[in-house]
């Protein structure tokens, strides 16, 4: 596949990126959503998955993990990190994720971990429809947004929770649950919004 403009910077910096990826926990990143979670066994998509930190974890937990990333270099590295987590690695990306559009799966738990600010504001009404058709009834859209200037590599946009809590919402997701916070790496120009949405059951 082609690499999306939202990857740029990230097959250069795979191993440096992986080294800070990993020695943040799963449990610390997404502590304020967590409780919302499903219970396991859950059908569970990881878009932007990375190295696959939190599919591995959300794996060990006993859910039924699929993890889309569609950075080659950070796909290879989490297959390798979390060879026997039972993940189900797929090749895809947003905004239109087709590869998993075409199958007939949906889930209970999609999350979108640090990538919304990577897709232009023209791309997030086309991400916010394949994300919702990829929920089950029921379904729950992780979201955590990050605030702060954009690293000269990399491509990202501003990403407001309004924003997103209103795309999601004209696609028949409310709003459960809300929170803000300090960046995890220590970066004080950085802060996030963390957003728990969920689809009518």
């Amino acid at each position: 596949m082609n690499r999306p403009a939202g990857t740029t910077g990230y097959g250069p910096a795979a191993a440096r990126l992986a080294e800070q990826y990993e020695a943040v926990d799963f449990a610390d990143v997404h502590r304020e959503l967590r409780p919302h979670y499903p219970a396991p066994p859950a059908a569970v998509l990881d878009v932007g998955a990375g190295t696959g930190r939190d599919a591995a974890a959300l794996a060990r937990l006993g859910h039924r993990v699929t993890a889309a990333e569609p950075t080659p270099e950070l796909r290879a590295i989490g297959e390798r990190l979390h060879a026997g987590a039972g993940i189900r690695w797929v090749p895809d990306a947003l905004p239109e994720l087709p590869l998993l559009r075409a199958e007939t799966a949906r889930y209970d738990l999609v999350l979108l971990t640090a990538v919304w600010m990577h897709l232009a504001p023209e791309e997030r009404p086309a991400a916010m429809d394949a994300l919702a058709a990829l929920l089950a009834p029921g379904g729950r859209l992780s979201l955590t947004l990050r605030h702060g200037p954009v690293p000269a590599d990399r491509r990202m946009y501003d990403a407001g929770a309004e924003e997103a809590v209103d795309l999601a919402a004209a696609r028949g997701l409310r709003l459960r649950h809300r929170a803000e916070r300090a960046d995890l790496h220590g970066r004080t120009d950085v802060h996030w919004s963390l957003l728990l949405l969920e689809r009518a059951g």
